[in-house]
């Protein structure tokens, strides 16, 4: 197979040496890395069935790309190269449909299967992916739960138990390599944060294993990732309320998270997403209660504070992002 050579776009010949390094150091040309962004649903506070696209290594605000299946908030995307999944959610009551688009294509999502579950109000729970499974931990359906469930993307149909989280949760979200994903943070119950991280192997059914803590407790937080470092932003506790924070990992070694920089502005139910060069922030609820339409990003392998990237074309807080080349991406 012949890829575009870091030597210009009319040059296809790669050196076996040159592509490890590039997968390496997270600069692969992003033509085949995947660069498509995607957010869906929501709520401010009526429910949205709203799906933009952002191309993720430019700036400008987002296009519209079509609607989901259903109006609803509280759901979490994930995706391959070719396909995203938008799992069930709150409309306004229980929901365990979920819904896919191809990227490649604008227009409305179809249906996709069944979740185990009806999940509902704070959270469908914490998606992650590789290239062939999507995986959810935890949710509340009504009350919080351990469950971790996976699809294979390429078909349609039900999702399957993979495992446990150590405790039931809602609220966190995710950063992932192409073999590993990572959960962080969330509402284990009562409304109580956590600031506890733990990670799963995609292709191996089994429960989660402690990763490391975050800094601080926090739920509602935005998670993202190259193939090796994974991004957490923004989240919200008591009686703080947002965060502007931004912290990162090293997501093939356990340990506690470190400093990455800070947000434009503290945010909290945001959705992130990236291209494995770049993470993408988007919506959420920033003080004084209010929703924004505001996407930001920073440059993963460089520790800074985020840009401004533009804006969503509708204000929501609760909705899902996915793209077609984040870190669970493999070549």
């Amino acid at each position: 197979m012949a890829f575009p050579s870091k030597d210009g776009p009319n040059s296809y010949i790669w050196k076996i040496k040159d592509v490890y390094n590039a997968r390496q150091g997270d600069n692969w040309p992003e033509t085949l890395a995947g660069d498509r962004g995607v957010y869906a649903g929501g709520n401010n506070p009526s429910l949205h069935d709203t799906i933009d696209i952002i191309t993720v290594s430019t700036t400008g605000n987002a296009t519209d790309f079509g609607n989901l299946t259903s109006s609803r908030s509280s759901i979490q995307g994930v995706g391959s190269r070719t396909r995203a999944v938008f799992s069930a959610g709150f409309n306004p009551a229980n929901n365990n449909t979920m819904d896919y688009i191809t990227f490649a294509s604008a227009g409305n999502a179809v249906d996709f299967g069944d979740m185990l579950e009806n999940y509902e109000g704070f959270g469908c729970g914490t998606g992650v992916n590789d290239n062939t499974r999507g995986i959810w931990g935890g949710g509340y359906t009504p009350s919080n739960v351990n469950t971790i469930q996976f699809i294979t993307i390429a078909s349609t149909g039900n999702s399957t138990d993979f495992g446990d989280l150590l405790a039931a949760n809602t609220g966190a979200n995710a950063a992932c390599s192409p073999t590993r994903g990572v959960m962080a943070g969330g509402n284990p119950g009562s409304g109580a944060g956590t600031n506890v991280m733990q990670y799963i192997t995609t292709q191996s059914a089994g429960n989660a294993i402690d990763f490391g803590d975050l800094s601080g407790v926090r739920r509602l937080n935005g998670g993202s990732s190259s193939a090796t470092r994974g991004i957490f932003a923004g989240g919200y506790t008591s009686p703080t309320g947002s965060l502007n924070v931004i912290e990162f990992i090293t997501i093939a070694t356990t340990g506690n998270a470190s400093d990455f920089g800070d947000l434009a502005t503290s945010t909290s139910n945001t959705s992130t997403t990236s291209n494995t060069i770049r993470a993408v922030m988007g919506g959420g609820n920033v003080p004084a209660n209010v929703k924004t339409d505001k996407i930001e990003f920073v440059t993963i392998a460089t520790l800074g504070n985020g840009t401004d990237f533009g804006d969503l074309t509708y204000t929501t807080q609760g909705h899902a992002a996915t793209s077609s080349g984040d870190g669970g991406k493999t070549l």
